[in-house]
């Protein structure tokens, strides 16, 4: 028999007076704590002010009574067992309400005319059921801190090589880290989400990528690009979402994918034109371009920042989003922004 100090509390719900009372009666026999509900609403408020470890539910409350409380125990009272309380005869009626309310955790049924199974059965089913979800849960927990690790690694890795390929080129030196400052500050004045912020950072971290696909002697040539030429430095573009993609997200890629597309429709094989092309690949393109065009190349000087401003100016709504350009003035002392540089 259950002594006093361990006692379990059981909660019995269902509207058949005879089979709550006797049920409760041969419980009550057996050392148990035993609470009566005729409807849900008393089973919630019982539940609410006594800790219950058990709940019987009469098979008849499957119905309208279980759709609402089963519910409820799971979400709120997760550490309280449900069994039901049926005849030999009606278990497959249990059966099948309890597959018509697709509840994930086990139901047991037993007949409370014969022999009363111990409650403790019920509850220790119960606990090692609930272990079993949170070990499953730690380890998907586990599971998913290695694989952000090892995406951390690679993209790491994938980061190391964008910078490395800069390095080789006095031209280009810095240019990835002062893109994705420029387009996060761009993206934070926007107000974008923790997680837009994010994807923006890595895409202009690795929006040059692609370059690895791009002829060295085209891309560091001395004098202006002709338009074949032009055209084949342009494929980073498409290369470099096959290579982060697998890394990163589609969203990521996507980004990448359409960095040089123009406002107005008119980049080279656009697809794409106005606010159909992501709100982060209109970032990063004014953010490209403004650092482009504040940069030296072999075949021209570096714009002032004034200079360059007054080119983006010219361009809003043709190369660039007139709302991506509204933000990158608001932007506090833009000036400094890429004041290292000629340090």
């Amino acid at each position: 028999m259950v002594t006093q100090i361990d006692q379990v509390s059981i909660l019995v719900l269902d509207d058949e007076d005879m089979s709550r009372k006797a049920l409760c009666e041969g419980l009550a026999g057996q050392g148990y704590c035993c609470y009566e509900a005729i409807d849900t609403n008393e089973a919630l408020n019982i539940l609410k002010e006594k800790p219950t470890n058990l709940v019987i539910m009469g098979v008849k409350m499957l119905g309208k009574a279980g759709v609402e409380l089963l519910p409820v125990i799971k979400a709120d009272y997760p550490d309280t067992s449900v069994v039901i309380s049926s005849s030999i005869a009606a278990t497959k009626t249990a059966a099948d309400c309890m597959k018509d309310g697709d509840h994930d955790y086990i139901l047991k049924s037993f007949d409370f005319k014969g022999d009363l199974l111990p409650a403790e059965r019920f509850i220790d089913e119960n606990k090692a059921d609930i272990e079993m979800q949170e070990y499953k849960k730690r380890l998907k927990l586990r599971a998913d801190e290695q694989k952000n690790q090892t995406k951390k690694v690679f993209l790491g890795a994938l980061e190391s090589l964008v910078f490395s390929m800069e390095a080789k080129d006095k031209y280009t030196a810095g240019h990835s880290r002062r893109v994705t400052d420029i387009a996060v500050a761009i993206g934070e004045e926007l107000s974008l989400a923790e997680d837009e912020i994010e994807d923006l950072r890595w895409a202009s971290l690795l929006h040059d990528i692609g370059k690895v696909a791009v002829d060295s002697s085209i891309q560091n040539k001395t004098g202006e690009l002709t338009p074949e030429e032009y055209r084949h430095v342009m494929i980073h573009s498409f290369v470099g979402p096959g290579i982060v993609k697998p890394l990163t997200n589609e969203k990521v890629a996507d980004i990448i994918r359409h960095h040089h597309d123009h406002f107005d429709g008119s980049g080279l094989e656009q697809t794409v034109k106005g606010r159909e092309i992501q709100l982060e690949a209109r970032i990063l393109a004014l953010a490209d371009a403004f650092d482009a065009m504040t940069s030296p190349r072999p075949y021209r000087k570096a714009m002032s920042v004034e200079q360059a401003i007054d080119e983006i100016k010219q361009c809003t709504g043709k190369q660039f989003d007139p709302d991506i350009v509204k933000a990158f003035l608001r932007i506090p002392m833009v000036n400094e922004i890429l004041m290292a540089k000629y340090c």
